[in-house]
């Protein structure tokens, strides 16, 4: 009889899995699930050396999946001025003075999390508002969802754009009457310019474009860019995450993950996808699959091409089938043609690769799912589990491709409006009421069985799987009539854990507790089927356990 490495007591088992739900007790062999059941049933599977956990009535069910997040730039983002709270311009200049003066050598003032309505509700921030936060340094205050920035006047000159600039599709410099730019800046295209001014040469947002970096990194630069990934690998793991599904890479970050794994550090097995950018050739995918090929690990692989095609509401970046509400004559514009993003799907499909995009408005989802359908009738239909990041707004006519197409919809329960810790405005306004009805639509997608993977969108949500399973909780409608679209706690955690799983094709061996599957699971610090919606968001995992080793141990 095979004798168990560690047996997994008393607790609260959630398995994930319909033929056994509950259990009190898991044991484990050799990286992998031994028995499920009992405490009682567990006894005759117990050896000298067995290690015995004692849950105590807590909830125990398998690792987290983290099915969206931006590793690197998150780890990083730790490391800059943080704004989540601030608001008005006591609160500003006081925290953004004091960060000044603790980094006296940094050539750009980089701060996060910088909220739409920094200066008051409705107000729009301007470089002058943060000029009198600070003027004699340039700054930069970016948007928690990355497609937003403003920057102060000092920024805005060194940078050479104060009087504007061309930018490419989707971006935007935005200008006032008086022929200067009034210190907003969207998307990326818009806000490179100042972030070239930054010291740090450009590590803080290390593979979001999905380029390498642009001069060979020293040897002491790399040593530091492998502390800050293990940094972030070890708060994912304190959180119960053991899989990863990065959306934002190249061949540099999965050398790093290489050189961490190698030495046994890869504490979460995590996959880096090919990020088809608008300015790469669709051959370009020829790449995606020399990094398929190169990192095909059992913890670490390049199995995605990602690909955005809109940018998000609160900027007015994001794509809509009609216009906007409050911008009349505007449904934004799409970053990859019609034609384009077709193509790129059928050959992207044609090589095996699961397709994520990102896609927010309606606009940008049609035509999303119009490049799925274009694969699937070009290449025939497979199991692809193609996927759209997001969601946040669904025309009613596309509801069923979702379902006839097989797409995974990839979700936050913290980006809905007032869900968590992003505002009600300007989204709300930008959407307008009678579309609000189809905002991040979770009641009629999974009513009609679309598989749905929770996440946070790491650094721009809170990381914290247990906040976000309260803000899917306790999600509300924002007009009487409108469907709540709330999760249950068992719907969230299933989105967390064997629905990440399904999305990232690895469901035959994560995802539940059953013999057989791969040892990953969270030993959490109560009993969350114990709790209240209000008190779930407190629960941290207490132990963590990735194949049969613990990653973290409170």
């Amino acid at each position: 009889m095979t004798r168990a490495d560690c047996i997994i007591e008393n607790g609260r088992v959630l398995t994930m899995d319909e033929d056994k739900p509950d259990a009190e007790a898991v044991a484990i062999a050799d990286g992998r699930i031994l028995a499920v059941g009992s405490t009682a049933d567990m006894r005759d599977l117990a050896g000298p050396d067995t290690r015995r956990i004692d849950a105590q009535g807590a909830t125990v069910m398998p690792g987290l999946v983290e099915a969206h997040l931006h590793l690197f730039a998150g780890a990083f983002g730790l490391r800059l001025l943080q704004l989540d709270g601030v608001r008005g311009l006591p609160a500003l200049r006081d925290r953004l003075q004091r960060y000044a003066k603790d980094n006296p050598d940094e050539t750009l003032l980089i701060c996060k999390q910088a909220d739409y309505n920094l200066f008051g509700d409705g107000i729009a921030t301007t470089r002058q508002m943060l000029d009198e936060a600070l003027a004699e340094r340039p700054a930069i205050f970016i948007a928690p969802d990355h497609h937003t920035a403003w920057a102060n006047t000092a920024a805005l000159k060194k940078a050479g754009i104060l009087s504007g600039l061309d930018t490419p599709t989707g971006s935007e410099v935005v200008m006032g009457e008086d022929g200067f730019a009034t210190g907003e800046l969207r998307e990326n295209g818009a806000f490179d310019p100042v972030m070239e001014l930054r010291s740090s040469g450009g590590r803080e947002g290390l593979g979001l474009a999905g380029l390498e970096p642009a001069f060979p990194p020293t040897p002491a630069q790399r040593a530091e860019d492998i502390a800050v990934v293990k940094e972030g690998l070890k708060l994912c793991a304190s959180y119960g995450f053991t899989s990863l599904h990065n959306m934002d890479g190249n061949r540099y970050q999965l050398e790093l993950l290489r050189e961490i794994e190698e030495a046994g550090d890869l504490i979460c097995r995590t996959d880096i996808p090919f990020h088809l950018t608008p300015s790469k050739a669709i051959d370009s995918l020829a790449e995606a699959e020399v990094l398929r090929a190169e990192f095909a690990s059992d913890r670490l692989s390049s199995r995605r091409v990602k690909m955005f095609m809109d940018g998000v509401i609160d900027s007015s970046t994001a794509v809509l089938v009609d216009d906007y509400a409050d911008r009349a004559g505007w449904r934004g514009e799409l970053l990859h043609s019609p034609e384009r993003f077709r193509s790129a799907a059928i050959e992207a499909d044609r090589r095996g690769f699961q397709i994520a995009v990102h896609a927010i408005g309606d606009g940008a989802i049609r035509n999303t799912l119009d490049g799925f359908e274009a694969a699937q009738r070009a290449n025939g239909k497979r199991d692809s589990r193609h996927r759209i990041e997001h969601v946040e707004l669904l025309n009613p006519r596309d509801l069923p491709r979702f379902r006839d197409l097989g797409v995974v919809a990839s979700m936050q329960p913290s980006h809905p409006p007032g869900a968590m810790d992003f505002p009600l405005q300007p989204w709300l306004s930008r959407v307008g009421e009678a579309r609000w009805p189809w905002a991040f639509p979770l009641d009629a997608l999974r009513a009609q069985g679309t598989p749905i993977a929770f996440a946070s969108d790491w650094p721009v949500a809170d990381l914290d799987p247990m906040r976000s399973v309260k803000a899917a909780m306790m999600r509300r409608a924002w007009k009487e009539g409108d469907p709540h679209n709330a999760s249950t706690l068992l719907q969230s955690l299933h989105a967390y854990t064997a629905g990440g799983a399904f999305a990232g094709h690895e469901d035959h061996r994560l995802g539940r507790l059953a013999p057989g599957l791969l040892a990953d699971i969270v030993v959490m610090d109560r009993d969350l089927q114990a709790q209240s919606a209000e008190e779930i968001g407190q629960a941290r995992a207490a132990m963590t356990f990735s194949e049969g080793v613990l990653t973290w141990e409170a």
